[in-house]
Parts: C-alpha cells; sequence; structure tokens
C-alpha cells in the first residue's frame, strides 16, 4: 500500500478542512470545479478509497507523544503499571505516569485528538452512503471500513473518559452543543456498528484496489470487525456474545493461526498468521531520512546502548510489576523482554517489536488485533459461561505456547477470572491500553492502583476518580452542555 502519492495528499487536504468546519465554521469559499472536495471525492473508486488509506495513515503517524488512539500503548501503560517513566519531572509524561492530570494542563489529548477521527468517519459514511458512481464492491467495502474504524474510534473513547458524546453526524451545529452520552448508549452504538462493518467488509484481506486479495493485513476485513466485537462484548459482559465472536475467528484456521516467537511466523512479524489487524507504518524519521519507520512500539521502546533519556526520545523502561508478573521458563518473558546495562543500571524494555527504523522497508505492523486475545476473551466468557472446562482449555492453548505447564488452580470463577486477567498481563503487556482498561472493567483498578499500590509506587496518590482522563478545560467553555469527570 502506497500512502504518500498526490491523490492521497489532495484527499488529506479535503479531509483536513471537513474536520476543521466540523469544530467552526470557517470562511465559505467555493472550491475550484477541478479540485477535490467534499462533494466530488466519492465520485471515484480511487479517490474515494484515498479518503479511507489517508485515515489509516493518519492513525499510522509514527509520533510517541502525539494523542492519536495508536500512542496508547504508551501513554495507557506509563497510567497503569506497566511503565517506569525515566524521568519523573518530563513534563509530556508525569502526570500520565503518577495519575495526576488536570483538565487546565493536557499535554496530550485523546479526546481532542479522537473527535476529529469520528468526523472524518462519519464524512465517509455519509459520502459513500450518496454515492452512486462507485463500483458496487468497493462502496460496500469502504462503507464497512468506515463502520469499523467509527467503532474503533469511540471504543477507546468510552474506555478513556466514561460517558461521551455520541456523534453520527457531520453537522457541526449539532456536534457542537452535544451533551455526554452514558456509556451504555455509546457501547450499544459500537456493537451495531460492528455489525454494519460485518455484513460490509470482505471475508478476505483486499490490497489497494478492494478488488483483489493480498497477503498484506492492513485494511480490516470482516474478521476484524469480529474481533473487535468480541472485544466489546466482553466490556459489556455479554459473554455469549463475546464466546461466539471470538469462537468465529479461532475457528478460522485457514486465515488465522498462532503464531511463534522466532522464524518466519514470529508473532509481531508484519502480516504474521496470528495477525487480524495491523496498522502499517508512515514515513521516515525524521522524515528527511532514508530510514522506514516500522512502528511506534518499537520506536520508543527499543533502548539504544545509552539506555532511556531525559530527552523524551526513549522516555520508559519496563515496571518490576511486569518483570515479577512472568513464571519461570515463560517464554514471552525470554522472546518479548531485552535489556541494557548503563553505568552498572540494567533497563528492561519491551521487545515485542524488534524494528524501530529500518533501512531496508518495513519489517513489522502495529498490531491492533491478534488471535491470542480471542483465546482468552473466549476464555473469560466461558468461565462466566460455566463453561469450565473449556475456559481451562482456553487458558492453556496461550500458556503451552508461552511454554508453561496446564493452568493447576481452582475452577470457581473467582479462580479463573484471576488467572485469565494474569494471563492477559503477561501476554499482552504494553500493546494498546490493554492492562489499563483490563484494570478498570474487571473493577480490579482501585486494588492494583491503591494504597500501597501501583500509583504509589510512581510517586502518586491514587483517586478512584482518575481512572478517566479529564476533558480540557477549553472544550467545557465551548460547549457548555459538557459536563467534566469526577474528581477535576
Amino acid at each position: 500500500m502506497r500512502f504518500l502519492n498526490k491523490t492521497m495528499f489532495a484527499v488529506g487536504v479535503v479531509l483536513t478542512a471537513i474536520s476543521l468546519h466540523g469544530c467552526k465554521k470557517l470562511v465559505e469559499v467555493s472550491a475550484p470545479v477541478n479540485s477535490l472536495n467534499s462533494a466530488n471525492v466519492y465520485t471515484n473508486d480511487a479517490t474515494a478509497i484515498a479518503v479511507l488509506t489517508y485515515m489509516y495513515a493518519n492513525m499510522s503517524a509514527i509520533n510517541s507523544g502525539s494523542s492519536i488512539p495508536t500512542s496508547l500503548f504508551l501513554f495507557g501503560g506509563l497510567s497503569a503499571d506497566e511503565l517506569t517513566l525515566y524521568d519523573i519531572n518530563n513534563a509530556k509524561y508525569r502526570p500520565y505516569y503518577i495519575n495526576a492530570l488536570a483538565n487546565t494542563v493536557l499535554t496530550t489529548d485523546f479526546w481532542r485528538s479522537t473527535y476529529p477521527l469520528v468526523f472524518q468517519a462519519n464524512a465517509a459514511i455519509e459520502g459513500l452512503s450518496a454515492s452512486s458512481s462507485l463500483t458496487p464492491a468497493v462502496k460496500q467495502q469502504l462503507l464497512g471500513e468506515a463502520y469499523f474504524l467509527r467503532a474503533f474510534y469511540y471504543f477507546d473513547l468510552v474506555n478513556l473518559y466514561g460517558d461521551v458524546p455520541l456523534a453520527l453526524t457531520t453537522d457541526y451545529r449539532v456536534n457542537n452543543s452535544l451533551s455526554r452520552t452514558p456509556s451504555t448508549r455509546v457501547w450499544q452504538q459500537i456493537v451495531t456498528d460492528l455489525h454494519m462493518a460485518q455484513s460490509l467488509l470482505s471475508n478476505n484481506f483486499l490490497d489497494g484496489t478492494l478488488l483483489k486479495t493480498t497477503t498484506e493485513r492492513v485494511r480490516p476485513n470482516k474478521w476484524a470487525a469480529t474481533a473487535l466485537l468480541a472485544r466489546s462484548y466482553l466490556y459489556t459482559n455479554n459473554w455469549v456474545g463475546a464466546d461466539s465472536a471470538a469462537t468465529a475467528l479461532i475457528s478460522n484456521s485457514a486465515m488465522f493461526n498462532l503464531g511463534t516467537f522466532t522464524g518466519s511466523t514470529r508473532i509481531f512479524a508484519k502480516n504474521s498468521p496470528e495477525t487480524i489487524w495491523a496498522l502499517q507504518g508512515v514515513g521516515s524519521n525524521p522524515p528527511t531520512s532514508s530510514s522506514t519507520v516500522n512502528t511506534g512500539e518499537g520506536l520508543t521502546f527499543v533502548l539504544p546502548s545509552s539506555g532511556p533519556n531525559t530527552s523524551g526520545t526513549y522516555p520508559v523502561y519496563l515496571s518490576n510489576t511486569v518483570l515479577g508478573a512472568f513464571e519461570v521458563g515463560d517464554l514471552r518473558k525470554i522472546n518479548w523482554i531485552n535489556s541494557v546495562t548503563v553505568n552498572g543500571s540494567t533497563y528492561n524494555y519491551p521487545y515485542k517489536y524488534q524494528a524501530g527504523l529500518t533501512s531496508s522497508g518495513s519489517t513489522e505492523y502495529s498490531i491492533q488485533l491478534r488471535l491470542a486475545e480471542q483465546y482468552l476473551i473466549r476464555a473469560e466468557a466461558e468461565a462466566h459461561e460455566n463453561k469450565t472446562t473449556n475456559s481451562v482449555s482456553d487458558l492453556n492453548t496461550i500458556r503451552t505456547r508461552a511454554g508453561l505447564s496446564g493452568y493447576a488452580g481452582g475452577t470457581d470463577l473467582s479462580s479463573l477470572q484471576i488467572a485469565i486477567l494474569h494471563e492477559r498481563q503477561v501476554e499482552l503487556f504494553t500493546e494498546g491500553a490493554h492492562r489499563w482498561f483490563d484494570l478498570k472493567r474487571t473493577n480490579s483498578i482501585d486494588a492494583v492502583m491503591g494504597a500501597g499500590g501501583a500509583c504509589a509506587a510512581k510517586g502518586g496518590t491514587w483517586n478512584s476518580n482518575w481512572q478517566y482522563y479529564p476533558i480540557a478545560s477549553s472544550e467545557l467553555l465551548a460547549n457548555p452542555n459538557l459536563i467534566q469527570n469526577s474528581g477535576y
């Protein structure tokens, strides 16, 4: 997939313009009739495809300091108990690290960076729905992608903030006065969008034309929607739904299987058989360099021989909590953690992604959905459904790959929940905001972060209200219908 071309650049200008229009009505100047604009961008396949491709490129912008949803691997890890901040006085990361965000000073604001993406998805849904000139198969796939992306964005928003405005239109007059929608209603919309995406998206991975299959796993298909649906059902305690959706994926062994720690099927290699959906890196670092950026995770986490630094280029290393969570002989600790020793101090770092920059093209993509998570989703759902044997079997599938013996603990619901949460901790560490979100959805966040826990170890004082991020005061002033989260 080639992101940086003239067509997509023009589409990017259009999307940027209409996104800004969704926030504030600008001076109205008619676009030249021969230019791309929101009225004609959906009249032919190439420009319509470029709209969605540009949205993926936006999400793939490799800058760990940015507030795009895909940088949650860093900020979610800082907020939880996964990472140690090297420079405790770093103004950008310190508030997240010690769980002391302030609504007046938000160096990184996921609210204000994600809603423009929601607006772009809404614009795509409206434009594609109204188009009558696209190839039917292309239109159907693009609509499915737009619904999938909107669900993906709202998944992060509702987990980061709780109740959030549910914007489903491009009408700025409506959007600018929305109040916060109860999270139950937001979850309903996420599920609705994912069902719509399932019905529209191809069963196969498609290339840039959307008419041919490919080995690249960077455009979502029906299975990506199914994976996110399984995750959403898990988060909303729909055990039957989570079980069913995860089973559909696990049963598709022709397309997906658990990868290996080394070799051509390495789990975090690009297009690995475990990948359900990934984001391809965009651009170089610095922009004039010939080095290709692979993933933000690799660029941020893989430490040089000089170790972490105070400049913010390499701001973090793994916490002792993560290191201590692994059992003896766990292949994940052996293969997914590396270290450097500087002046007698050893810094362990995540090594799932091993290539930050390469001079020979991409070797890794940032995996957003993978098969191992589906086994753990199903195990948790089965435990709640009293399918004890099945739950232990799925748990052991993940443990066996990690070189561990089978689970030998209690088979009551409480014991299984603890075991599965632990397995998620060591399987999914520093991937997105899994740990931060898991602590909240399982109501274990106060026990982990509270008195004598992770927050104190990081130099903070825990307040249960801080499990949700604050809304910037500027947003509250701009829209009096918004109400701040408690505790800010």
